[in-house]
């Protein structure tokens, strides 16, 4: 068969693949005319006739039709998929799956330390784990092509951008919670001063529920929280003062960016503590200098008498006395002359 033969069974097919897989009326094409060895080809003569197929034909027809698609089969007739939809190579693929992997792990692990807060301390080995798998998909090439670079295919192909949209809602989120700030230089631990830190607030709620628990007939009858003020109340100046030291090691760290915060895990911490300390047990820390104390207020309260003491000797003045010139004296008894010449 030559090309012109074969391009018309080409059309022929499909023209008859559409109502095929529908089930529909098709078209026949006969020969009208004859033909001789000098003769040209042979019109064809269109003729529309019902066609009733069977299920099972139907669904070879469609099977014939997904294989065209597909660029299956068919040896001369193959129809190859087009060149702008390429198929991701199995590398592209396996690093993609291992993001969403990373990416599902990390954000079950930040829902369910939503409440109370334990973001940084319990999800920071997944979040460096999405980290590097980003990485790796940043810089991943399929098989040195630029067409087939998987940094272009999975981050660059679309206007949605999926992966990358969810990678910055990771970076997003863990630098709005300061958690490098509870970490150590290289993100792979805890620092030794959150650790102490969740250490000492960990027990100083159990100081609160022991003394709860012992006292609970006076706190059922009239809330009387009197021992755990009495008994927890240097543990929760310990927990105060170290939560005080690391504000300050935080700011004298961070001196090019004020007003930075500590890490969303331990300021929740502390924010739990003292509410339940100042307004659950109606608590209070008690001065221990009372002394110096006493003393500023005294000269606080004195600062007023002071004032209006040095203002009234200030303002009161000597009398001056009137002293006239000698000129203005003639002149005066001159004129007293005048007026008096008896």
């Amino acid at each position: 068969m030559g090309s012109r033969g074969a391009l018309l069974w080409r059309q022929l097919l499909l023209a008859l693949l559409p109502g095929l897989c529908l089930g529909q009326d098709h078209f026949f094409f006969a020969a009208a005319g004859g033909g001789g060895p000098g003769s040209p080809a042979p019109a064809l003569e269109v003729v529309r006739r019902p066609v009733v197929l069977s299920e099972q034909q139907v669904l070879e027809a469609q099977d014939l039709s997904l294989s065209l698609l597909r660029g299956q089969g068919l040896g001369p007739l193959t129809l190859p998929l087009p060149p702008d939809l390429p198929e991701l190579e199995p590398e592209c693929r396996e690093l993609l799956l291992d993001f969403a992997n990373s990416s599902a792990e990390l954000t079950g692990c930040l829902v369910r330390s939503a409440r109370p807060v334990r973001l940084c301390q319990n999800c920071f080995q997944l979040f460096q784990q999405v980290t590097g798998k980003m990485d790796n998909i940043s810089r991943a090439v399929g098989n040195m092509s630029e067409s087939h670079n998987c940094a272009k295919s999975l981050l660059m192909s679309d206007r949605m951008q999926i992966v990358v949209i969810l990678s910055q809602f990771f970076n997003t989120t863990w630098q709005e919670a300061n958690c490098a700030n509870c970490l150590t230089n290289n993100s792979e631990e805890l620092s030794n001063s959150t650790i102490k830190f969740l250490d000492l607030f960990n027990n100083t709620l159990t100081c609160f529920e022991n003394n709860i628990q012992g006292d609970l007939i006076s706190f059922l009858q009239q809330r009387n929280y009197t021992e755990v003020c009495k008994n927890c109340q240097e543990i929760y100046k310990n927990l105060s003062s170290l939560y005080s030291e690391m504000q300050k090691l935080n700011e004298l760290k961070n001196k090019a960016e004020p007003g930075t915060h500590l890490c969303i895990d331990v300021e929740d911490a502390m924010n739990i503590t003292r509410k339940l300390w100042s307004r659950t047990f109606n608590c209070s820390v008690p001065c221990s200098d009372t002394v110096p104390v006493i003393a500023v207020s005294v000269f606080i309260l004195f600062l007023p008498v002071v004032f209006y003491l040095s203002s009234f000797l200030h303002s009161e003045q000597k009398k001056r006395k009137l002293i006239l010139p000698k000129r203005l004296k003639s002149s005066a008894s001159f004129v007293g002359i005048q007026e008096n010449p008896n």
